[in-house]
């Protein structure tokens, strides 16, 4: 069965934040050095609600994960 695949701005919205590409780069650049050397899920920046997704995507290897890893990389390359 094959995972249906989202784009990156699409988790945006599926965490309730603004999806368009100047929103993203924004949240990238004001929230890279809190994710600094944390597990995405448990940086200090996302609600409950926000975490457990993000935590389940990684857990469960939902059609979310590749966006997730990716959200995670983008921060930790923002530094």
């Amino acid at each position: 069965m094959n995972k249906p695949i989202h784009h990156f701005s699409e988790l945006f919205a599926q965490l309730g934040l603004p999806n368009d590409a100047q929103s993203i780069a924004q949240f990238l650049t004001s929230h890279a050095s809190m994710a600094r050397g944390v597990r995405l899920p448990d940086a200090p920046f996302w609600t409950s609600s926000q975490a457990a997704f993000l935590r389940e995507s990684l857990n469960q290897d939902s059609d979310w994960s590749d966006q997730v890893d990716q959200l995670s990389e983008a921060l930790q390359d923002s530094l």
